[in-house]
This record gives C-alpha cells, sequence and structure tokens, in this order.
C-alpha cells in the first residue's frame, strides 16, 4: 500500500511542474502556433481537442490536445467496432485501435512523435496535471482499475510518466495499471527528473512509435 504525499512533497511537485510548464510553454509556444495551423489546414475540425478525462481525486477535466482524427471519430469507432472483430478484440485489450483509421495524416504524424500531447502543458500550469505522473484517464477507465485505483489517483495524471518510456504501443491494458501503481506507490523528483530525460530519450531515439 502506497503512503500519502506529505504536505512539502506535494508543494515541491508543484513548484517543479510550475517552472516547467512555463518554460516549456515558452520554448515551444512557436512549434505548438505551427502544429495548430498544420492540424487546421489539413482536415475539417478544430486545431485543438478537449479530451474528457479523470485526474487526481477522481476530479473531471479536459485535457488539451492537438486533434488528430476526424470530426466524427467517435461515430467511426462504434462502428468499426461493431463491423471488425479483431479491431473490437485489440481495442478491449489495449484501449486503442491499431492502425486506427479514423486518424489523419497530420495526426498519425502527431501521434508517432507525441507531438499531440504538447498542449497539456497548458494543463499542467492550470494544476489539472503534472508534468510526470499516471498515464491521465478517460471517463470509461476508473473502474478498470479495481483494487489499484485508491493508489494511482493520489498524485496527478502526467505529460509523461512510466508506461510511456516503458513499451507503451505495445503493453496490455492491465500491463499499464502495474506501472501507474509502480510510479504512484514511490514518486520522488528525483525520479520524475529521470523519466523526463528517459521520456526524450525515447522520443527521439530511432524507430519510436509515440507515447500515446
Amino acid at each position: 500500500m502506497s503512503t500519502p504525499q506529505t504536505t512539502a512533497a506535494k508543494v515541491a511537485v508543484r513548484a517543479f511542474d510550475l517552472i516547467g510548464s512555463v518554460l516549456l510553454l515558452l520554448i515551444a509556444s512557436p512549434v505548438i502556433l505551427i502544429l495548430w495551423l498544420a492540424v487546421r489546414l489539413s482536415s475539417p475540425g478544430p486545431g485543438f481537442y478537449l479530451s474528457a478525462r479523470v485526474g487526481h481525486g477522481r476530479r473531471d477535466f479536459k485535457a488539451l490536445k492537438f486533434r488528430t482524427m476526424v470530426i466524427d471519430a467517435v461515430e467511426r469507432l462504434q462502428a468499426v467496432l461493431t463491423d471488425d472483430p479483431e479491431a473490437r478484440a485489440h481495442y478491449e485489450r489495449y484501449a486503442k485501435l491499431y492502425d486506427d483509421p479514423r486518424v489523419t495524416p497530420v495526426g498519425r504524424v502527431l501521434r508517432r512523435t507525441s507531438l499531440d500531447e504538447l498542449p497539456q502543458l497548458w494543463n499542467v500550469l492550470r494544476g489539472d496535471m503534472s508534468l510526470v505522473g499516471p498515464r491521465p484517464w478517460l471517463p470509461s477507465e476508473p473502474a478498470r482499475y479495481g483494487a489499484a485505483r485508491s493508489t494511482v489517483e493520489r498524485v496527478k495524471p502526467g505529460l509523461t510518466g512510466l508506461w510511456q518510456v516503458s513499451g507503451c504501443s505495445h503493453l496490455s491494458f492491465d500491463e499499464r495499471i502495474l506501472l501507474d501503481v509502480r510510479y504512484a506507490s514511490g514518486r520522488t523528483i528525483r525520479g520524475d527528473i529521470a523519466l523526463l530525460f528517459r521520456t526524450i530519450w525515447h522520443l527521439m531515439r530511432p524507430g519510436n512509435n509515440g507515447a500515446y
């Protein structure tokens, strides 16, 4: 069973998140603008997408991402899962579709490089997320965590985290849960810094398939 973070630890994490998100937003703002334009001009729909998520303390929030799918992605998902049993089985195991037909060409590049997550620096600045933490939950996912939920939700979800640098695209949902519990049970600032550097290496290495 994990030990709740002390007040001093929470203050340190928040200071780390604030300083890091402000600096990264200043550095990345030209890139964010260029990518927003690329999304807007390449397919119908907005440049950003607000994704419903569940975070720390079971609080709902909207994660800001670049739009990587067609605007009727929800409706198309149901059609794919109904018509393709193999796709449905993959979705149930990994909570994502392999070679998702709903993803736009620009969206594929953004996902492969994990740049679709870049706008979530705003969520870190707001306090919805941390720079490092467990994977942010979709509204349908917390119940699947079972007894692990109480451990994982003690810390904020992260822009990156342990599962993203541990073969994220090839992990089953249950394997992701184990990594989230492992992270939440032993979080330290030193560990967060190490995971940030591991994330940079993971994204830069040849053959990277993205972190989400």
